[in-house]
């Protein structure tokens, strides 16, 4: 697979909800992600613009979203499954964009970000599914994950993508293959 392919879909599941399917597991490792690769790959989002479906809103991803993504106080306290589901995930940014619900607003009260989130924060929800392979490299089943994307409403009216933050494995029954 060339090096900024993505294999991504979109699916429904049983109540008409859309589900982001990452085909392929791209940032692999036993022991923790490599977030200077996963940082490389996210270049290739920045500038773009995208349309969240449910709300009709525009967004954007700035230059300082590969660097949120993965040096946050969030990012750096993930282990495990968490960890490789963010690092993965990273494939579907655009889908997860598209297929983002629930928009909620938080007003801007820290210093850090008065210029960058001027007009607030913006929290949808979004879901997604990744692969998990057997012994013999075949797909097995697939594990749900719930994810919060993190908008921030910056001084120049814009909405840029800041993070993708609480991801939690679903714990009913993964879909198998």
């Amino acid at each position: 697979m060339e090096k900024n392919q993505r294999n991504v879909s979109v699916i429904k599941d049983t109540k008409g909800r859309n589900i982001v399917m990452i085909n392929d597991i791209r940032f692999k490792g036993k022991r923790a992600a490599n977030w200077e690769d996963v940082k490389e790959y996210l270049k290739q989002y920045v500038d773009g613009v995208y349309k969240i479906a449910d709300s009709g809103d525009i967004v954007c991803v700035g230059a300082d979203f590969p660097d949120e993504y993965t040096g946050s106080v969030y990012t750096r306290g993930l282990r495990g499954t968490a960890a490789k589901a963010k690092a993965n995930v990273s494939q579907g940014i655009p889908e997860l964009i598209d297929t983002a619900v629930g928009k909620h607003f938080r007003e801007n009260r820290g210093g850090k970000h008065q210029w960058g989130a001027r007009y607030g924060w913006y929290r949808f929800n979004s879901t997604f599914m990744l692969p998990v392979y057997g012994e013999d490299g075949m797909v097995q089943r697939y594990n749900v994950f719930h994810a919060s994307l993190l908008f921030r409403h910056a001084n120049d009216g814009k909405m840029y993508l800041y993070d993708v933050i609480d991801i939690k494995k679903e714990t009913s029954n993964p879909l198998e293959s």
